[in-house]
């Protein structure tokens, strides 16, 4: 079993629990930097962000059941107080706990089911190759994202495509989608931009990232871009562990050549991942 599945499988079974970050990466035996990466790699959440869900949805249907101790499910659930358990149970569902339980019913909740994960990879990665990548000025569209919410990073490329034909002081033909400043929530800043000679002339919204040497890992990605997340699932849950190779605690890319053709999403990219030396 990967990590990530040894991951869901104690949260399954501990999500009632007073755990930590801590907690869930010392069961699935990687540090705390690994998982949140392979945990929001593989299943789209954040790690904590799954627990609180879980925790909040099991609350949701003893309410819509008839509990008839709002306090008690609150505990239950690992919160101290009624005030903290609604305030959690509202960011999550938008109700409060006592709408649900007066309405009997789940059916209008986004409910966080027990991920059930394909831990099947795919047959055959790219040779990789290992590259210290030098230094580089990265300028162009940024956003910060959760993995929730790294589903409209196609649509942040979309908002990118008019800029690359007059990117100032824009060094070569290659583009750039990097991930960085990532925390134990599974919250990372994301750029989609160009690397340039210096940061001046550029419009006042792009953002602006220094990249320092660092070594990385590199895997080409041949298939349609909308493929690209099983590719880097079986990257980090299988190539990774199974490598010998640690991860390093810094921005990753995706490099996007000349044959990439943003309008399709055919022509393949290259996926660089950084490992320690």
């Amino acid at each position: 079993m990967s990590a990530v599945g040894k991951a869901i499988w104690f949260i399954e079974t501990h999500f009632a629990d007073d755990i930590s970050l801590d907690d869930v990466a010392r069961s699935a035996g990687v540090s705390r930097f690994y998982l949140v990466r392979a945990f929001g790699v593989a299943t789209g959440r954040s790690v904590m962000g799954y627990v609180r869900g879980r925790r909040l949805s099991e609350a949701a249907r003893s309410l819509a059941g008839g509990a008839p101790d709002i306090l008690t499910v609150a505990l239950q659930a690992g919160y101290g107080s009624h005030e903290a358990f609604t305030r959690a149970f509202r960011d999550q569902f938008a109700l409060t706990p006592e709408m649900v339980r007066a309405q009997r019913r789940t059916c209008n909740l986004d409910l966080v089911e027990p991920i059930k994960l394909d831990e099947t990879p795919i047959a055959e990665l790219s040779p990789v190759r290992f590259e210290h990548g030098r230094p580089m000025l990265i300028a162009g569209l940024g956003e910060r994202y959760t993995w929730e919410s790294s589903k409209a990073i196609p649509a942040h490329w979309q908002r990118l495509v008019p800029y690359l034909g007059i990117m100032p002081r824009r060094v070569g033909r290659v583009t750039f989608g990097v991930s960085y400043n990532g925390d134990d929530e599974g919250n990372f800043d994301y750029i989609a931009g160009c690397e340039v000679s210096d940061f001046s002339e550029l419009p006042a919204a792009f953002s602006r990232l220094r990249l320092g040497a660092q070594k990385y890992a590199v895997f080409a990605h041949r298939a349609h871009i909308a493929e690209i997340r099983r590719t880097v699932c079986t990257i980090w849950t299988k190539w990774l562990p199974e490598s010998g190779h640690e991860a390093a605690d810094a921005a990753g890319f995706e490099c996007f050549g000349d044959t990439f053709d943003f309008r399709t999403g055919q022509g393949g990219l290259e996926i660089w991942i950084p490992i320690k030396t």
